[in-house]
C-alpha cells in the first residue's frame, strides 16, 4: 500500500516532469533567429531592405510565392490568368482567409492595397506597378489587374512586396505608420520590435494554412558580426542563422549541435555610385564614366571571393548569373586591369581621385570594403571607407548622401527585377539619380515580351550600356548559406534568401 507520503512525493514528481515537459515543448514551440541586419520599416509599401523581407515572409502573405527551384505557386491566389491580349491579368482568391484582425482578405482588401502601392506618395511599388491601369473587383474571391501596356514581369512583382496584402481597416487607421504594427494575412502575427535588438511574431491561430506551421513564435534577433552570430547559434540562444560566412562552414562541420544548410541564390552585391543626386555627386567619380570604368577595372572580384568567402561566391559584372536564362556572354567578365584604369584616369583628367565608400557595419562586409580599397588604390584612386548600420545606410543613399555604396541585392525570378531597380530613370533603388533614355526605352520593351529569346536580346544591348555607363558594379553572386541547430528540421532553402517558417520544426 503506497502511504499518503508517498501519493505527495508521486504526485509532486509527476507534476515536476509536467512541468518540465511544458517547458520542454514551450522552448521547442519558439524559433529564434539571428539576422544580420535590422529591417528599415515593416510596411511593404515603403520597404526597401533584405532583413525587411525576411520577416515579411513570415508576417505577410502575398498574392504569389515562388518554388525552391524559382518557379511560381499560388499563395493567397490560387490561380491567376492571361487575357489574350496580355492587357489583363485575372487573379482568383483563396476562400476563408482572415487578417490578424479578423478582417476578410477578399477582392476588395487587394484593390485597396494594390491601389495604395501603385498611388501613395510614399510608396516605392509605383515604378513596379507603374502599367497597371486599373484594379478591378469582379467578385468578392477575383480580381482583374488591367495594363496600359504588356507587362511581362508582374507576376513576379506580385510575388514580392506589390503582392502582400494588408488588412484595410488597419491602413484605414493608420496608412502612414502601419510599418510600426503591420497587419497582414501570414502565419505570424506582430508583437513588438525594439530596434536594433529584435522583432517577435507570435502564431496567428487563423492563418489559412495552419497545418503547416508547428512553432508559437519566433522572434528575430540583430546581429551585425557574423562571428557573434555563429557564437550565439553554438550557445544555443539562437536556432537559426542568416548568411553563415563561407569561412565557418568548415568551421561547424564537426559539431554535431549544429549544421550548415547550403542552396542556390539568386542574390548578388553591388557598387551604387551617386551620379546626379545631390551635392555628394560632384566629384570625379559621380562625374565621369571613365573614372567609374577606372574603378571597376581596378577591382578583383575573383580575389575577393577566394580571401572573403572561400570561394563560393561567384564573380559577376552582371545582374543575372553566369548561365542564367538572360545572362549575356557576350560582355562577359574580363577580370582585373590595373594598367587600363590608370589609362582611363589619365584620359579623363582626373588625378588621384578621392571618394568615400559606404558599407554596412559587418565584419565581412567591412573586410571586402578594405580590399577594394587596397586595389583601387594600385590604379590610383584614395578611397575611404564609411561603415554604417544597414538601416543609416540604406537611408543615406536613398537621400542621395552617398558617393559610393555597398548593398545586397537579394535578387528576383524576372530579370527587369534585378536590373530595372538599379537602372532604370525611376528605378526605386537607382539612389544615384542615373538616367539614360536609350536603356530605359530597351528596359521598357523587354517588359512587353514574353518571348524569352526576344527578351534575352534586349537585355543583352542594355548590360552593353550599364557597362559602359558604369552607374553601379556587381561584384558576385552568392551562395546561400544558412547553420541551425541540429534540433531544428524542415527548413527549405529558397533561392530568393527568405526564410519560410511552413514546415519548420524544433524538437
Amino acid at each position: 500500500m503506497t502511504s499518503m507520503t508517498g501519493r505527495r512525493d508521486i504526485g509532486s514528481m509527476s507534476a515536476f516532469l509536467a512541468a518540465i515537459l511544458f517547458a520542454a515543448s514551450a522552448s521547442a514551440a519558439d524559433l529564434k533567429i539571428g539576422l544580420r541586419a535590422d529591417p528599415d520599416a515593416l510596411d511593404p509599401a515603403t520597404g526597401g531592405s533584405v532583413a525587411g523581407r525576411v520577416i515579411f515572409a513570415a508576417l505577410c502573405d502575398k498574392l504569389i510565392d515562388t518554388t525552391p527551384e524559382g518557379t511560381f505557386q499560388p499563395q493567397l491566389a490560387t490561380s491567376w490568368s492571361w487575357s489574350p491580349d496580355s492587357l489583363t491579368l485575372t487573379l482568383k482568391l483563396r476562400d476563408h482567409v482572415v487578417f490578424h484582425d479578423g478582417q476578410p482578405m477578399d477582392a476588395a482588401a487587394v484593390k485597396v492595397n494594390l491601389d495604395r502601392y501603385r498611388t501613395d506618395p510614399i510608396s516605392r511599388r509605383k515604378t513596379e506597378l507603374k502599367p497597371v491601369a486599373s484594379v478591378d473587383v469582379v467578385d468578392p474571391l477575383t480580381v482583374a489587374i488591367k495594363l496600359s501596356q504588356a507587362y511581362a514581369p508582374l507576376v513576379s512583382v506580385l510575388a514580392d512586396r506589390a503582392g502582400m496584402i494588408m488588412s484595410p481597416a488597419a491602413l484605414a487607421r493608420d496608412s502612414a505608420n502601419i510599418g510600426a504594427h503591420p497587419v497582414c494575412a501570414g502565419p505570424f502575427q506582430f508583437v513588438e520590435r525594439v530596434s536594433q535588438d529584435h522583432i517577435t511574431l507570435k502564431r496567428f491561430d487563423q492563418y489559412w494554412n495552419k497545418d503547416a506551421i508547428s512553432l508559437d513564435s519566433v522572434t528575430y534577433r540583430m546581429i551585425p558580426d557574423d562571428a557573434v552570430r555563429l557564437l550565439s547559434l553554438r550557445s544555443g540562444d539562437l536556432d537559426l542563422i542568416e548568411r553563415l560566412s563561407p569561412s565557418d562552414v568548415a568551421a561547424i562541420k564537426d559539431d554535431k549541435d549544429v549544421k550548415a544548410i547550403q542552396g542556390p541564390s539568386i542574390a548578388f552585391d553591388v557598387i551604387s555610385i551617386n551620379i546626379a543626386h545631390g551635392e555628394s555627386a560632384d566629384n570625379p567619380l559621380g562625374k565621369n564614366a571613365k573614372v567609374r570604368q577606372a574603378l571597376e577595372l581596378s577591382i578583383d572580384r575573383g580575389a575577393i571571393s577566394e580571401v572573403v568567402y572561400e570561394g563560393l561566391f561567384p564573380p559577376a559584372n552582371q545582374t543575372e548569373p553566369v548561365g542564367a536564362p538572360y545572362y549575356d556572354p557576350t560582355h562577359a567578365l574580363k577580370g582585373r586591369d590595373v594598367a587600363r584604369a590608370k589609362t582611363l584616369l589619365a584620359e579623363a583628367g582626373v588625378t588621384s581621385p578621392s571618394f568615400t565608400l559606404s558599407v554596412a557595419n559587418s565584419p565581412t562586409l567591412a573586410q571586402v570594403g578594405q580590399m577594394i580599397q587596397v586595389m583601387a588604390a594600385e590604379a590610383g584612386f584614395d578611397v575611404k571607407i564609411q561603415s554604417l548600420e544597414s538601416s543609416t545606410l540604406a537611408a543615406n543613399s536613398d537621400a542621395g548622401k552617398y558617393q559610393a555604396s555597398m548593398a545586397i541585392w537579394s535578387g528576383r525570378p524576372d530579370p527587369d527585377g534585378n536590373i530595372s531597380p538599379w537602372v532604370a530613370c525611376d528605378g526605386f533603388l537607382n539612389w544615384g539619380r542615373y538616367c539614360n533614355p536609350e536603356l530605359d526605352k530597351l528596359l521598357a520593351q523587354a517588359r512587353q515580351i514574353t518571348d524569352e529569346k526576344e527578351r534575352a536580346k534586349l537585355y543583352a544591348q542594355s548590360v552593353g550600356i550599364y557597362l559602359t555607363d558604369v552607374p553601379f558594379i556587381p561584384l558576385y553572386h552568392y551562395k546561400s548559406i544558412w547553420a541551425a541547430r541540429s534540433n531544428v528540421d524542415g527548413f527549405v532553402p529558397y533561392p530568393d534568401g527568405l526564410i519560410r517558417l511552413q514546415g519548420v520544426k524544433k524538437s
